[in-house]
């Protein structure tokens, strides 16, 4: 399980908003440019097993196979159908084509947008399941941070 710490900024009936900082892990991410984040900041919304309330330093999970199943969705599966779309290309090409490269290219993409139609969707049911989603499971310190102070570097 992927975790991460953070304080909870705002309460609803089954879920929590979080704010954590860019962890050393993020320091090393290939798609840290496309997080949305302000500054070191990153929001998310997690379903609050723990029970906690707002200002809370708490601990947040991520089931890591439901990870490795996102990630493949969204980074290997477009590339693997642009590549089966290029050989099919290839193999149907009218004998017109000078080799079949525009028929390829025009498969290979003809997949690729088929592979995003199939991510949207795929995509947005997933996110409707509690296996994809993060979860507050366990709550660190329940007393409210002293004004002034930076409440991610409080321990």
């Amino acid at each position: 399980m992927a975790t991460e710490e953070g304080i909870v900024t705002a309460v609803k009936p089954h879920t929590a908003w979080v704010k954590t900082t860019r962890s050393s892990a993020c320091k090393h991410c290939s798609a840290k440019a496309s997080c949305h984040t302000e500054n070191e900041e990153m929001h998310v919304e997690a379903i609050n097993l723990a029970g906690a309330e707002s200002g809370d330093r708490v601990v947040i999970s991520f089931e890591t196979a439901s990870l490795m199943k996102a990630t493949f969705l969204l980074y290997v599966f477009p590339v693997l159908c642009m590549i089966a779309g290029a050989v099919i290309g290839q193999v149907l090409a009218p004998p017109s084509d000078r080799g079949g490269s525009l028929s390829s290219a025009l498969s290979a993409f003809a997949f690729l947008a088929a592979a995003i139609l199939f991510i949207k969707v795929r995509g947005n049911r997933m996110a409707a399941k509690s296996a994809y989603q993060p979860k507050i499971v366990r709550v660190i310190r329940r007393q409210p941070v002293p004004p002034g102070e930076n409440p991610l570097t409080a321990k």
